[in-house]
């Protein structure tokens, strides 16, 4: 049984998500998601279907424990659920999308409870070994609403019959699993070296709806870690020739 639940999608580049919860509905999330909850609403926390799920999240980099949010009140009351970085919140109805669907492992934000949040590998050796962000994923089941993140702007694409896209592993954020995915080498000595996007892609083939994202957070940190590194580097310019001119001083 899934709750039925109401939303509205607040904001624009760090968007959160308000769920509007009836007394005795409640919604799911990884902890350390919430943003606020009006009075009624109550926080249970849980490995969210045993030991073993548990330790399947926390072995992928998720956490050990998943939060449920019920409204045990005796009138509707709100909870919220932020961005961890800016982009946009993805609904997925999973009944019409077919009742499954996957996305990459950081992508969850809450979904209705009765959904059910569960770790997917990819089934392909290539993707396994080459995939980086694509290889571990998410599995949401269920007929319920679910809420993932994309960061930067959002493309959807529906492929059709045999139709493929190759895409930067980080950019891909969720697909039906009617979508084949693989692993594919770029292919070029010059490519694989100089070519700034990696030597592997992600290679889908409908059919089946796919979700991207824009700004991958890996390719936001990597410019955040570039530039923290060049303006630690032109401190220590900086210092060296204050040093230096002290010293010429000094000797005149």
């Amino acid at each position: 049984m899934v709750d039925v639940i109401d939303y509205v999608i607040i904001g624009h580049e760090m968007q959160l998500v308000e769920i509007a919860l009836d007394p005795g509905e409640g919604v799911r999330a990884e902890a350390g998601a919430m943003m606020y909850m009006e009075d009624g609403i109550q926080m249970q926390t849980g490995t969210g279907g045993g030991l073993f799920k548990g330790l399947a999240r926390m072995l992928v980099g998720e956490s050990f424990f998943i939060t449920t949010f019920v409204n045990q009140g005796t009138k509707r009351a709100r909870v919220a659920f932020a961005s961890p970085y800016p982009g946009k919140i993805i609904p997925l109805d999973l009944k019409a999308l077919g009742g499954s669907f996957l996305c990459q492992k950081d992508a969850f934000v809450c979904a209705a409870r009765g959904v059910e949040v569960e770790v997917a590998f990819t089934k392909r050796i290539g993707a396994g070994v080459f995939g980086g962000e694509g290889f571990i994923l998410q599995r949401l089941t269920g007929e319920g609403l679910a809420f993932v993140h994309a960061g930067g702007t959002i493309i959807e694409k529906d492929l059709g019959p045999g139709e493929t896209l190759r895409v930067d592993t980080g950019c891909l954020v969720a697909f039906a699993p009617s979508v084949d995915y693989d692993i594919q080498f770029v292919g070029g000595f010059k490519n694989a070296l100089f070519g700034g996007e990696g030597i592997f892609l992600a290679r889908l083939t409908g059919p089946g709806k796919v979700y991207l994202q824009s700004l991958p957070f890996s390719r936001l940190a990597d410019r955040i870690i570039a530039a923290a590194r060049s303006g630690r580097a032109e401190e220590s310019r900086r210092v060296a020739g204050s040093g230096l001119l002290g010293e010429l001083i000094k000797g005149d």
